[in-house]
């Protein structure tokens, strides 16, 4: 089973791009969307579903703003949106599906990048959203939370660790959150199987950035340590051009125990 996350900079303009023939092209089973800026009634669902995808939305409630979804070709048990947080609902951030005893998770963690109130508000939702997964993964032990973090974890994760020291998405306190939040039990999949530097999942789309390659791996395949069995494989997909992101994907055996 092959599961990516993919930031998408809003899916209509992804859509615009041929995204649905990437799409076809990669057959992913599962695809974690984030920032899709968009309601439902205004995404072309039936592209999805000619493809074989049952799609599954969750917006912000202002529009043009945030969202996430799934794409699924395998059947979920249940769909949930949402952490039962209001002020990160009304976001759009956490979107949840169920498989058997899989449980995998779109998630778009906010930015801090436009100034000090953001910045305190995402700090504020790393402390209570690694809370709700610390609860969560209790109930649902084989758990892959994919999604656009907004953090470099390591000097490697980013092109310039010197300049970008004071910068949000790789401050101390964003690493040292993302360090302590693997140590609570979780797996950084692409690292697991890569430790090779150069590798970035978001470029500026100033400076001619991803032409030379001057990026930030900022969107993670995270998974639970009860997942380790399961898991096969990890890599990014750095072709793929509908967005100032690049997918990354998983490879599973959800059959493993």
């Amino acid at each position: 089973m092959k599961i990516v996350t993919y930031n998408v900079n809003g899916l209509r303009s992804a859509l615009a791009k041929d995204f649905a023939g990437w799409l076809r092209a990669e057959s992913p089973d599962i695809v974690c969307l984030q920032e899709t800026k968009a309601q439902p009634e205004q995404i072309s669902s039936g592209l999805f579903e000619e493809l074989g995808y049952q799609p599954y939305y969750f917006s912000a409630r202002k529009k043009g703003y945030s969202g996430v979804a799934i794409l699924s070709r395998p059947v979920p048990d249940r769909v949930i949106p949402g952490m039962g947080i209001p002020e990160y609902d009304a976001e759009g951030r956490f979107l949840r599906a169920d498989y058997g005893d899989l449980t995998v998770v779109s998630v778009y963690h906010p930015s801090g990048t436009s100034g000090e109130e953001r910045q305190a508000f995402k700090m504020k939702w790393l402390a209570d959203f690694r809370k709700y997964i610390g609860q969560l993964v209790e109930e649902r032990p084989r758990l892959i939370l994919c999604g656009d973090y907004n953090i470099c974890h390591r000097p490697i994760d980013i092109h310039d660790p010197v300049r970008n020291a004071t910068s949000s998405g790789f401050l101390p306190e964003e690493r040292a959150w993302m360090s302590d939040f693997l140590g609570d039990g979780f797996i950084d999949t692409f690292r697991l199987y890569h430790d090779e530097p150069h590798q970035y999942t978001w470029w500026s789309y100033r400076f001619n950035a991803r032409a030379n390659n001057k990026g930030w791996r900022i969107d993670y395949c995270m998974a639970s340590e009860a997942t380790r069995p399961l898991l096969r494989d990890a890599y990014i997909l750095a072709d793929a051009r509908h967005s100032d992101h690049c997918p990354t994907a998983i490879e599973i055996d959800p059959t493993a125990k």
